[in-house]
């Protein structure tokens, strides 16, 4: 199962990180961009074989997505597209932490990944965080991120790297001091692709925007004395009963960028103002039998596109490429 998975994510590396690629068999000891996120989690968060180096904690349920009458006129994707059925989805959702057994009730990001199941049996990856920006613009900031909160343990001297990282980062001061309030589920969540991507239709017309995934039963949170209540997986626990009693509803939407909005750096929150184009509704029905199995043989990766669709922020293939070695990785594990 590890050889058959890690060949297609060679192959997918191959075709939407061709520069990683050229890095990894280059001369020397250097070691890629994507090499040095994976390890600065690691420093972050120790090494845990045979788990992913970020958000190692997660459930997978599967669904199904309808694309909206409006989608095709964002995108010629074959997903977008008026059809008879619908596309099958599995979703993983997860903890934003490296640690496998960090409790739920911590106060963190936390994440929703899908992959739809195209008809012609290829897929297509959607990667999204439960914040609406990311505390840098870029890989090599991010890896610099991660070392400075590895260097600043509680005996480390003020001020400590990470200290003077938020000092120098405003963005990322402002991310990690943001209010994160604890989800009453993973499905009264909104997600958010931090990323922007370029959509095209069959009229050759172009759009750039950024993923929003809502929940269609509205935005919900526990109070402080209802998480008081929780137990540490009480998320993993409550995703489950929920979809036993019926289906779990997203829309997916993209929030189109107007012509002076960056596009490349995803520090920046765009105005809720922005125009939204509904794409179609995601709709779990059921978690799957054995969760921990079932993630071991999936790969997410949010640069796994389908025509009509492109990477348009640079960190998308940084991400892709480190979640391949972070794969490369857990799949050494015995």
């Amino acid at each position: 199962m590890w050889k058959s998975l890690a060949a297609t994510a060679t192959l997918t590396l191959m075709l939407i990180a061709p520069a990683y690629v050229a890095a990894q068999e280059a001369p020397g000891n250097q070691k890629s961009l994507a090499e040095q996120l994976v390890d600065a989690f690691n420093k972050v968060f120790g090494v845990h074989p045979g788990k992913r180096a970020n958000h190692p904690k997660g459930v997978v349920l599967e669904g199904a997505f309808v694309p909206s009458a409006s989608a095709a006129s964002l995108s010629k994707a074959t997903h977008l597209q008026k059809r008879k059925t619908a596309i099958p989805v599995t979703v993983r959702f997860s903890a934003g932490s490296g640690l496998p057994t960090v409790p739920d009730t911590d106060a963190m990001p936390r994440g929703m990944a899908v992959k739809f199941a195209l008809p012609d049996g290829t897929n297509t990856d959607l990667v999204v965080l439960s914040v609406n920006r990311f505390p840098v613009a870029t890989a090599e900031e991010f890896r610099d991120f991660l070392l400075a909160i590895a260097a600043s343990g509680p005996d480390a001297p003020k001020p400590t790297e990470f200290d003077k990282f938020l000092s120098a980062h405003p963005a990322a001061k402002a991310f990690v001091e943001a209010p994160k309030p604890q989800p009453v589920s993973y499905a009264t969540l909104p997600y958010f692709g931090i990323n922007a991507f370029k959509f095209t239709n069959a009229k050759g017309a172009t759009t750039f925007g950024r993923y929003q995934l809502q929940p269609v039963t509205g935005e919900q949170f526990l109070t402080k004395e209802q998480l008081a209540t929780m137990g540490p997986d009480y998320l993993t626990t409550e995703i489950g009963e929920r979809v036993r009693h019926g289906p779990i509803k997203f829309k997916l939407l993209v929030q189109v960028a107007e012509k002076d909005d960056k596009i490349d750096d995803p520090t920046i929150v765009w105005p809720d103002t922005r125009k939204k184009v509904e794409l179609g509704t995601i709709t779990i029905t059921k978690a799957v039998a054995d969760s921990q199995a079932a993630e071991k043989k999936l790969l997410f990766v949010p640069g796994v596109v389908v025509p009509g669709i492109e990477p348009a922020d640079p960190m998308i293939a940084a991400r892709s490429a480190a979640y391949i070695v972070s794969l490369s990785r857990r799949a050494q594990a015995p």
